[in-house]
């Protein structure tokens, strides 16, 4: 089987891992039945976590693990958590890609990898404040596209809020086109577009913290 990594990305990639802090825990959830891209987004992240030492990853099924699947909140396959490690504890951040992560939405698992590392979101001091005290579930789905090269920021933005206050809120990248007829239900028709609560607020492109904010605010009111 040939290597998805050339030499070359591989060794950018292990540049880019230099910057790690944390250890990082990657799940991946496939399926046994109708799944077109799980063979695929293992292997893509098997040789991403051969990499780094730092890099661990565990395989489950969405039917035979439904437990697992079911406490991270993963109802989807391929599915991927993008969590913490520390020693035998996985750190759930609420950080979640549903799909393949080929094309742009590749260096969103690179990105996501380091952010998860540094265990810091980076966003401003007022918007930490805000979601530290969300104390209600806040979802957001943001739907892209392998050849959208916004993309990546629409669902780091998400991945970032998610990281303040994982245990409310639940950031998940979903590739639109594995997944039509969820994009069908919340009228997709351009990328990215950030899903909130199931259609409670939608964001399309890619905002500023701030006004994705606005949005969420308003969701959360309704």
């Amino acid at each position: 089987m040939d290597n998805l990594l050339n030499d070359e990305m591989v060794g950018q990639i292990k540049g880019v891992f230099a910057q790690m802090k944390e250890p990082v825990q990657i799940l991946f959830f496939g399926s046994e039945g109708n799944c077109d891209y799980c063979g695929d987004t293992h292997q893509l992240l098997e040789e991403v976590a051969a990499i780094d030492s730092r890099i661990g990853l565990s395989k489950y099924d969405l039917t035979s693990d439904a437990e697992v699947a079911k406490k991270f909140s993963i109802d989807k396959a391929p599915g991927i958590v993008i969590a913490g490690k520390d020693g035998d504890q996985v750190l759930d951040f609420g950080i979640q890609y549903s799909g393949v992560p080929s094309g742009h939405e590749f260096s969103t698992l690179i990105n996501d990898i380091i952010l998860v590392s540094g265990r810091d979101s980076g966003l401003s001091p007022a918007v930490r404040e805000y979601l530290k005290k969300i104390d209600k579930p806040l979802h957001m789905q943001v739907f892209v596209t392998p050849t959208c090269p916004y993309c990546p920021r629409a669902v780091i933005l998400a991945h970032q809020m998610a990281m303040e206050n994982p245990g409310m809120i639940r950031a998940e990248g979903v590739e639109a086109t594995e997944f039509p007829e969820l994009a069908s239900t919340y009228g997709v028709s351009g990328v990215p577009q950030t899903t909130i609560n199931a259609g409670a607020g939608t964001v399309i492109g890619v905002v500023p913290e701030n006004q994705l904010l606005i949005e969420i605010k308003r969701a959360l009111a309704n």
